[in-house]
């Protein structure tokens, strides 16, 4: 048995406070939230940070592993397992506001942290029903664009203004929102637009992966509306939307203020390491399955998460991703700390800036 693999199995807790918020009242409800953004962000305030790399020998050995892919492929009928929990728990009678509220918000971590988070890693490889895991995983979020947008687009266009999902200095995060919620969409239509055009078919056939996305969605919210009914539908759209709203956050933190240079060509220079924030603190890795790792994922798409490695030219964050998504809420101490680390890291400051 490979011990190692098994760290990445202690996200699962998430889902069994899951399992208690959708079946307990009151403050309980809450029990997720309260692990991802109080207990996680004090624990990375204390530990420190770890910058160990595998050696090439491990890596060789952790990359052919299949239990790391094994833990990954679970969480997809967890996923819908514990949507349709969810979707069951608010039928119970006499539910007050506070347990609704919070049943909701743990809901919509899941979609993010799990619908979405999960569906990054599958969606970056190669095997075609990997591919189609990561796609059911972001209908969840009601996000499938995601797959086409961010594997055709971003991965392109990252730390460039050409980038909706890189977020620009001095850009705060409610400013970021519909600017990256909007483009991306519409740049997924234009990439699956461009594809389909090339196979000398019309725009709305159903080869297009955006017409296909929007049937597959559709469908869906019908089924969800169907048997649940008005509110509970309203319900699953506020957690769905609570989960886009953690991805874009996370793309926030991940590239602000971050840009490549342009040569005399026209064309950005290779994105590199110190294009992306990235976070080395251990727990927040285990939980996001290594995503803090993100100076690496850019530099090399292809590595699968568990052999993400740190670069010491990558601009650190001073805290994990969880501390770093409530600081981004407070967007004049999120500039203050990020001008900081900026300064620290000697990070080149956008020539519009």
């Amino acid at each position: 048995m490979n011990w190692r693999a098994l760290k990445y199995t202690t996200p699962l807790l998430v889902f069994g406070l899951a399992w208690i918020a959708f079946h307990e009242t009151g403050w309980k409800a809450f029990l997720p939230i309260f692990w991802s953004y109080m207990f996680i962000p004090l624990v990375e305030l204390i530990v420190p940070p770890s910058v160990y790399n595998l050696s090439a020998a491990e890596e060789e050995m952790e990359k052919n592993d299949r239990t790391y892919d094994y833990i990954l492929y679970a969480i997809l009928p967890l996923q819908y397992i514990f949507l349709f929990v969810f979707l069951y728990s608010l039928q119970q009678p006499n539910l007050d506001w506070t347990t609704i509220i919070g049943r909701v918000l743990s809901m919509g971590l899941l979609c993010g942290a799990f619908g979405i988070n999960v569906a990054h890693e599958l969606g970056h490889r190669k095997n075609e029903y990997e591919q189609w895991m990561a796609k059911f995983l972001l209908l969840t979020s009601q996000y499938m664009h995601f797959f086409t947008e961010h594997n055709k687009g971003h991965h392109k266009r990252v730390a460039t203004r050409e980038d909706p999902s890189s977020a620009r200095l001095h850009e705060s995060l409610f400013e970021f929102y519909p600017r990256t919620i909007i483009y991306s969409y519409l740049s997924a239509w234009h990439i699956a637009n461009d594809e389909i055009k090339k196979k000398n078919l019309p725009i709305f056939h159903w080869k297009n992966e955006m017409v296909q996305n929007l049937f597959i969605q559709l469908s869906f919210l019908g089924g969800i509306y169907w048997m649940f009914g008005t509110w509970i539908f309203m319900a699953y759209l506020a957690a769905a939307a609570l989960g886009i709203g953690l991805l874009e956050t996370v793309n926030y933190i991940e590239h602000y203020g971050l840009q490549r240079t342009k040569k005399e060509t026209g064309q950005y220079e290779r994105a590199m390491p110190h294009h992306s924030w990235n976070s080395n603190h251990a727990l927040g890795r285990i939980m996001l399955f290594e995503l803090s790792r993100h100076s690496d994922h850019h530099y090399l798409a292809s590595r699968k998460y568990q052999i993400l490695r740190h670069h010491d030219d990558a601009p650190q964050m001073p805290t994990g991703y969880p501390g770093m998504m409530i600081l981004a809420h407070i967007p004049p101490l999120f500039f203050y700390i990020m001008k900081k680390q900026m300064k620290k890291y000697a990070v080149v400051l956008p020539t519009n800036a």
